[in-house]
């Protein structure tokens, strides 16, 4: 099946499953496009069975280079509904994803991206992995 958009990146970077801290900020980097346009920027969790809560807020601050300016968005990520039902996809670990930003970069522009927990928990137990995915629309 043909896809509309094109993925021009999708990483994930592991979190200690224990616990991810408040102050460990993960970081992503997106080498220069090769194409002009707009594209779409989402964010991907994959939890277990121990995160305590039913959402997550995070921060995710993007700088545009050779520019240099930089944006910052919070993402509330709605994991469980009200009645307690994941909304995740999966069986002991579940994938999330949500819209961050769409941006409009020119030709040559890379992506350095940091993402961190915006909890008043310092430490959030059954967050594997954090990921980043930009596909051109």
């Amino acid at each position: 099946i043909a896809c509309t958009r094109r993925t021009v990146y999708s990483h994930y970077e592991h979190t200690p499953i224990s616990g991810w801290e408040k102050n460990d900020t993960l970081h992503f980097s997106i080498s220069p496009l090769e194409e002009p346009g707009t594209y779409h920027e989402e964010i991907g969790l994959r939890i277990d069975n121990s995160y305590p809560f039913m959402s997550l807020c995070l921060v995710v601050e993007e700088t545009v280079f050779p520019l240099g300016y930089t944006t910052r968005h919070v993402v509330n990520c709605n994991l469980i509904d009200k009645n307690g039902t994941i909304k995740g996809n999966g069986v002991s670990y579940f994938q999330y994803n949500f819209p961050v930003n769409d941006l409009q970069l020119n030709k040559g522009d890379s992506l350095h991206i940091c993402v961190m927990h915006n909890m008043k928990r310092e430490i959030m137990p059954g967050i594997a992995d954090i990921g980043i995915s930009l596909t051109r629309k």
